[in-house]
């Protein structure tokens, strides 16, 4: 994907992210309620310095690592080892997130 080599991964994400516009657009203009019959209701996001950044160092681990977080214990399953230095990498980041997660700007 970061090659640039081929649309699939692009089309994909993007197809998702056009899908998901539209269908929160179609949701608030017809006020489209649950199953249940309670209304949706979108909350509104702030925005955070911290967003870009936390996106910016996922981004960069993803890209360095090559492996997207998801598929982790399937490659270490496939016989990939080496992916195991992501996994606990991955697992070590999530642990100082929560241990800083109070002094950090959300």
């Amino acid at each position: 994907m970061f090659r640039l080599d081929s649309f699939h991964m692009y089309g994909v994400i993007g197809t998702a992210v056009l899908v998901g516009m539209i269908s929160l657009q179609l949701i608030k203009r017809f006020n489209i309620k649950t199953v249940q019959g309670d209304p949706i209701s979108v909350a509104p996001k702030q925005f955070s310095k911290g967003q870009i950044y936390g996106g910016l160092l996922f981004g960069f681990g993803w890209a360095i690592t090559g492996a997207c977080p998801g598929p982790l214990f399937a490659q270490i399953g496939a016989g990939y080892s080496v992916v195991a230095v992501t996994l606990l990498s991955a697992i070590a980041g999530t642990w100082v997130y929560g241990a800083i997660q109070r002094k950090l700007p959300h």
